[in-house]
């Protein structure tokens, strides 16, 4: 719990090996939150354009062509979900054992992808036009800050963001954080298998829970009169990314890296990113810039705990109803609607054909 800018309290549990505010946990899709302030920083710095087409910066992977314009795709629209990119992803990960994908076979056709998703990295409906997860869209970032800087993702990561907030023990790099150790992830009271990742900026962050409190309060006026984004990024790119910039069922979802959970009553939102992954990893990292309050869960065991539990706190501390539905779900699920109207419309005009043909012909 943070309150008022700061660590306020904490608790641990676990059925198995003792955890603490150090142990290490893989933080699936969160990642793709942090990821978004290295993408911020080179902004920031003007190695990067927000609205600029990123096949600007590629030169190891592009877009395959499309039925549209791929010059709409850029990096404020795959920061939020809408540049057009129907790959779905969701990555499974690889088991033990097994090989993960380079980041740019990753691109061409995840090898990992959720059950039920299409995994080829591509335009498929027009940039803009609407909100579509897209994990792959978290990948291509990660391509493109290695192009942009020529550095590995995890060390420009650790030297861009993680030392300047004194995040000491996070880190992208699977090795390190093994070394480090991690927490046992669970299915239920089962230990389960630890995935590994192709596109890590996407999916496999490792950090804990002290380290999470500084990014989080890294968000926050200090208490000492620093300001947000503590160096790293400056407090007005800290506020851009919570502007609204993806909506779905007339509701603001999504900024820069974002997730926007619900209005706070001070025409901001609590904001933050969840994480979930197989085979029961479930993290939610949530932040209340009006009261200066977040919270981390980090979890294991239950599908949706995380979710449910910070959607408990955003209620606690603004009244209001919290916006996390399983947006990536209900897409799918508005898709297949609109595929099952369309074939009954189909079928009803062909059964009306046919019965005209019955009655003129």
């Amino acid at each position: 719990m943070i309150e008022d800018g700061r660590m306020f309290d904490s608790y641990f549990y676990s059925v198995g090996d003792p955890i603490d505010a150090s142990t290490l946990f893989q933080m699936a899709s969160v990642s793709k939150w942090v990821t978004s302030w290295g993408v911020m920083a080179l902004v920031q710095q003007g190695r990067l354009e927000l609205d600029a087409p990123v096949s600007r910066y590629l030169t190891r992977w592009q877009l395959p062509p499309s039925a549209f314009d791929n010059n709409g795709v850029t990096v404020r629209r795959l920061l939020s979900h809408t540049a057009g990119l129907t790959d779905g992803l969701g990555y499974h990960g690889f088991a033990p054992g097994t090989q993960a994908q380079s980041l740019e076979d990753s691109l061409m056709h995840a090898a990992d992808p959720m059950p039920g998703v299409d995994g080829r990295v591509r335009v498929g409906r027009e940039p803009g036009s609407r909100w579509e997860y897209s994990g792959g869209g978290f990948a291509l970032l990660e391509l493109i800050i290695e192009e942009v800087t020529h550095d590995r993702f995890g060390h420009f990561m650790q030297k861009t963001v993680f030392e300047p907030l004194g995040m000491t023990r996070t880190t992208y790099d699977e090795g390190v954080a093994m070394e480090r150790g991690i927490a046992t992830s669970y299915a239920g009271s089962t230990p389960a298998a630890h995935y590994h990742f192709g596109a890590p900026g996407a999916a496999s962050l490792y950090s804990n829970l002290t380290d999470l409190a500084r990014f989080v309060t890294a968000h926050l006026p200090g208490e000492d009169g620093t300001l947000p984004g503590r160096g790293v990024l400056q407090p007005e790119t800290v506020v851009e990314m919570r502007v609204p910039t993806a909506r779905m069922v007339g509701a603001d979802i999504w900024g820069l890296g974002t997730i926007l959970y619900v209005e706070n009553g001070a025409s901001d939102h609590v904001f933050g990113h969840d994480g979930e992954n197989y085979p029961a990893i479930s993290h939610t990292v949530r932040i209340d810039p009006m009261t200066r309050s977040g919270i981390i869960i980090l979890s294991s065991g239950k599908a949706g705990f995380a979710a449910r539990l910070g959607a408990d706190w955003a209620y606690w501390k603004t009244g209001n109803g919290d916006n996390s539905i399983d947006w990536e779900s209900l897409a799918q699920t508005i898709a297949i609607g609109a595929g099952l109207i369309a074939v009954l419309v189909a079928a009803w005009v062909m059964r009306g054909a046919h019965s005209r043909r019955r009655q003129f012909g």
